[in-house]
């Protein structure tokens, strides 16, 4: 041990006559063990710091690994969001304190399925890069879809989306995106912030609170400590974790050719068969791979022909079920719920279900139109699809907070004015108001039908303005009023093609196109020959209404 010692001593203290080298070795050693040493370090934390290191060596999630490599972040390492930027003392710090994962791991304390507690705010990790207070114009956006029948019908839905953003100040401050312009702050009373009874808003010095009418919530007794100011994550939750659904899933597969459209039934056969959760993946990978017995069965001769499409249609399926769904660790799309959408999940309605009211009764508002247009729907015959979008003169009652709720309740021939209406409430798409896209789905999260807000909207029902029926078939005693109440809205004073039907003079000289009007000669007349083609006008006239117009202008037009 002494001679050891000895020999130590004498390496870093050499004695005095000893040659130069001997003094330079001890420290020129010092420094190659302190760069080897350095560089290990370094190797180690950006390591230690790597989504693989993350996601197959520390936590072992392959569900959340799994979703993060297909997702818009996949080359955004997971420190960037679960730790933040910062100074590398900082980093250090903050992962000193997350070893309780590490202990979680190796003593297996993590209860499935796994949830991301805490995380860092949005502020100092998505709008790092984000900077959600840009205006965005609006875009055009295609859901594809597919049919449940034997030839998987295509179709798409069409809808134009208002991320918005900006400053109210410079005039923008609109659409999605203004939630973080503006200050919210909500309450949640459980760990995923799906049940939402509470909501402040803060806007331009104004304070205003809404509280869900079926919550027994009393605003005084809240502690604002409880309260979250909403940021991306409220919303984007799980945009880097995202499992699809199994009709999500399939629709993608039909939509990039991965699963042929020629295979009858694949639509309806695919998600029923990947909709089945069992107790393994192995055994949902065979359910899946069971596919093949029902087209034996069902379909042999199509199955003789085809055999190498329906593999590559359960290959494809076992592919996706095997990067979404973990039985293991209880991971599946009905775990972690998106927030972006308001169809599988709360999402949206979260606070706009139109039953988060203030004290004035009005509504956080449940309006399709704030986020986007109203989805349109169109088929394989369909060549052009005609996206509605809303750039006229708004009616007083669509103004209420509470109008998408009340609106099937004071549907009259009025609507007509500015929709096209035939099949009201259906799914045939023929019309405006027979949209496969809102009436062919059953919206589980909306508060359409909450019985303590019918009570409250029964006092807010709009009167539709009357129909003038009888009376002289004059300008001013019938046909006037009826322009009036079905026309003014576009073509009144300063009207649409400078055309003005709600003045007697006005209406006989017509607009840019010239007269609309010939008195005594209804065919010639530019106003009925619009309205009586195969191509609906913006506003339409009742086949009772058009035939009294007809009567008025074979007379004469008289104005009283």
């Amino acid at each position: 041990m002494k001679s050891a010692q000895q020999a130590l001593r004498d390496f870093f203290f050499p004695p005095p006559e000893a040659p130069r080298w001997r003094k330079v070795l001890p420290y020129a050693s010092m420094g190659v063990i302190t760069l080897i040493a350095l560089v290990a370090f370094a190797y180690t934390w950006e390591y230690t710091n790597s989504p693989d290191f993350c996601g197959t060596t520390c936590h072992t999630m392959p569900p959340e690994y799994s979703a993060y490599l297909v997702s818009p972040h996949a080359r955004v390492a997971c420190v960037e969001c679960h730790i933040g930027r910062g100074f590398i003392a900082t980093r250090i710090t903050r992962k000193a304190g997350d070893l309780r994962h590490v202990l979680d791991t190796l003593f297996r304390r993590y209860e499935f399925p796994i949830y991301a507690k805490t995380l860092r705010p949005a502020r100092e990790t998505c709008e790092k890069c984000h900077y959600p207070e840009k205006f965005s114009d609006d875009s055009l956006r295609e859901i594809k879809r597919f049919a449940n029948d034997a030839d998987n019908t295509p179709y798409s839905i069409y809808l134009t989306l208002k991320t918005g953003g900006g400053s109210k100040r410079q005039g923008l401050g609109r659409g999605i995106h203004w939630h973080i312009e503006n200050k919210v702050l909500f309450l949640a009373i459980d760990p995923l912030e799906e049940q939402i009874p509470y909501v402040r808003v803060e806007e331009n010095g104004k304070v205003t609170e809404y509280v869900d009418i079926d919550a027994d919530i009393d605003p005084a007794q809240i502690d604002p400590r409880q309260l979250r100011e909403m940021d991306c994550i409220t919303c984007h939750n799980r945009i880097t974790h995202l499992v699809l659904t199994p009709e999500d899933t399939v629709d993608q597969l039909l939509a990039r050719g991965l699963i042929s459209t020629a295979i009858p039934e694949i639509h309806r056969k695919a998600v029923e068969v990947y909709s089945q959760i069992f107790e393994t993946t192995e055994q949902g990978l065979n359910h899946i791979a069971g596919l093949a017995g029902y087209y034996k069965v069902v379909y042999p001769q199509f199955y003789a022909q085809n055999k190498e499409l329906i593999d590559q249609a359960i290959r494809a399926l076992q592919d996706a079920y095997a990067r979404s769904v973990f039985p293991e660790q209880k991971s599946d799309w009905t775990t972690h719920p998106n927030n972006v959408g308001h169809k599988d999940s709360p999402g949206c309605f979260r606070c706009h279900d139109g039953k988060h009211l203030d004290t004035q009764g009005q509504a956080i508002r449940l309006e399709c139109n704030l986020c986007h247009s109203i989805p349109v729907v169109a088929g394989p015959e369909d060549f052009v699809a005609r996206i509605e979008i809303s750039r006229g003169p708004e009616p007083e009652s669509h103004l209420n907070a509470n109008w998408i709720t009340l609106h099937r309740e004071v549907f009259d021939t009025t609507c007509s004015n500015c929709h096209t209406t035939s099949d009201p409430g259906g799914t045939s798409n023929t019309s405006f108001c027979s949209n496969s896209a809102c009436h062919g789905v059953e919206w589980e999260y909306a508060g359409f039908d909450a019985p303590k807000l019918r009570q409250i909207l029964r006092d807010q029902l709009p009167t539709p303005a009357p129909t003038p029926a009888g009376g002289p078939l004059t300008f001013e005693a019938t046909i006037g009023p009826l322009f009036e109440a079905r026309c003014g809205n576009c073509h009144g004073e300063n009207g649409i093609k400078a055309l003005n039907l709600t003045d007697y003079n006005a209406a006989l000289a017509g607009g840019v196109d010239g007269p609309v009007i010939v008195p005594g000669d209804p065919e010639a007349s530019l106003l009925l020959q619009v309205q009586s083609g195969e191509l609906p006008h913006f506003g339409q006239l009742t086949p009772e209404e058009l035939a009294l117009v007809r009567d008025w202008i074979a007379a004469g037009a008289p104005a009283r």
